[in-house]
């Protein structure tokens, strides 16, 4: 029987894994020069937590979870976004009570949602985000929509859109949400299934739905801003001119909503643009969401955050041509002829590894021809030949392979000489 991967999962193999780690390393010394700090939650929690966090008339946890109940009876779900584990942990830990406020956190690891598998989309994915909890300042909104952007501009990316608009707080929502109902009942009947059932629920996501995006009642939908109260109104303004402040541009779009439930005043999306796409693409979406601390059990503590895929990432770079310095190449290829310069092989290996020097060494007995294909194809930068001469006289040319010149160095000084010219 051949087996293959799960739908929806992939393998990364070496070649691509190292494009992993070296985005996992921008990523986590961005997070350090911005003081967020990793937390690290389980891969699957009480169903009920999503539910109550993510919204339960969201596509999410009406159509992608993967939900099962474990020898206890209990229901469990692999956890399809970041967000809802990290408030969870925040109120069950009490970090509400520490000193330094807010608790700014961000985690990195895999998400899962039953969905159709597209480029850049998978059931398994791999999702970056941050948090700041505890502070309704709009300064610590342009900080999260400052690193989300820093991001995509350390790894070189351009042609890159920050979208933003205002969800406003409570009073905000039920006067548009009202709006909305008065403004869809009409046409529900012309509307999909998932729309006609949020139209009580939470009209607001009618706004978000594909399948009716091109309906004309969707082009003359009232318009969430219009409702703002003034407080709304005055945040929204102070967050635009944090933005200003900070030099990054950004374009307001009224009709913009988010797809989970506990978003409110602030939200945006990062978008690429240009070609290599077609159209425009989001990276990368988040916002504000007070009131959710609450709805999870702990007290009344602001938050805002955000999420994006690396898959997609690493998609966009792989669409503008950037090229990652992985920094791979290694550095020393020991070549040996015969039983006893095998022996000496794996003593100089190891010596070179203990000094950081990354070296390798051939482990199919091949002849020397073979091991020095090999060793190109590593893009090794040194490689020595070890044979029975060189043990008599122990020592060993020492060949650059860029330059093809070689340079006869003791065993005794190899480490200091790779060190040195590496």
């Amino acid at each position: 029987m051949n087996f293959k991967v799960p739908k929806g999962t992939q393998d990364i193999l070496p070649g691509q894994s190292e494009k992993w780690q070296y985005v996992e390393r921008v990523i986590r010394d961005l997070c350090e020069k911005y003081r967020y700090n990793e937390i690290r939650t389980p891969m699957f929690e009480s169903t009920e937590l999503f539910q109550r966090g993510v919204g339960d008339t969201t596509d999410i946890v009406q159509k992608e979870m993967y939900t099962f109940t474990d020898k206890g009876n209990r229901s469990l779900t692999l956890r399809p976004e970041g967000t809802a584990s990290a408030v969870r942990a925040y109120v069950e830990h009490k970090m509400f009570g520490q000193a330094d406020q807010p608790v700014k956190l961000y985690y990195t690891g895999p998400m899962f949602r039953y969905e159709r598998q597209q480029a850049g989309r998978y059931r398994q994915f791999v999702q970056f985000g941050v948090e700041a909890i505890g502070s309704a300042d709009p300064a610590i909104d342009a900080e999260v929509m400052a690193l989300a952007m820093d991001v995509y501009t350390t790894l070189g990316l351009s042609d890159l859109k920050l979208v933003i608009n205002s969800l406003g707080d409570k009073d905000t929502r039920d006067a548009h949400r009202s709006a909305l109902i008065e403004h869809f009942t009409p046409v529900v009947g012309e509307l999909c299934s998932d729309c006609q059932s949020r139209l009580e629920k939470n009209p607001l996501r009618i706004l978000d739905c594909k399948v009716d995006a091109k309906h004309p009642a969707m082009a003359t939908a009232p318009a969430l801003t219009n409702y703002l109260t003034d407080s709304s109104a005055e945040y929204f303004t102070k967050v635009k001119q944090y933005l200003d402040v900070l030099g990054i541009s950004y374009e307001v779009d009224p009709n913009l909503v988010r797809g989970l439930d506990y978003y409110n005043h602030t939200a945006f999306e990062i978008m690429i643009t240009g070609e290599g796409f077609g159209s425009i693409t989001t990276l990368c979406g988040g916002g504000r969401y007070n009131g959710l601390v609450e709805d999870i059990g702990g007290p009344e503590s602001p938050g805002i955050g955000f999420a994006l895929s690396i898959e997609r990432l690493l998609l966009a770079l792989e669409a503008k041509n950037i090229e990652l310095a992985t920094g791979n190449n290694l550095e020393m290829y020991v070549v040996a002829m015969g039983e006893e310069a095998k022996l000496k092989a794996v003593e100089l290996v190891s010596s070179f590894r203990a000094k950081g020097i990354s070296a390798d060494m051939d482990y199919l007995d091949r002849k020397m021809k073979a091991q020095m294909k090999a060793a190109d194809r590593a893009n090794a930068k040194f490689v020595i030949v070890l044979g029975e001469s060189e043990l008599e006289e122990q020592a060993v040319n020492v060949k650059t392979m860029e330059t093809g010149d070689q340079t006869k160095v003791e065993f005794g000084q190899l480490v200091q000489y790779v060190l040195e010219n590496k």
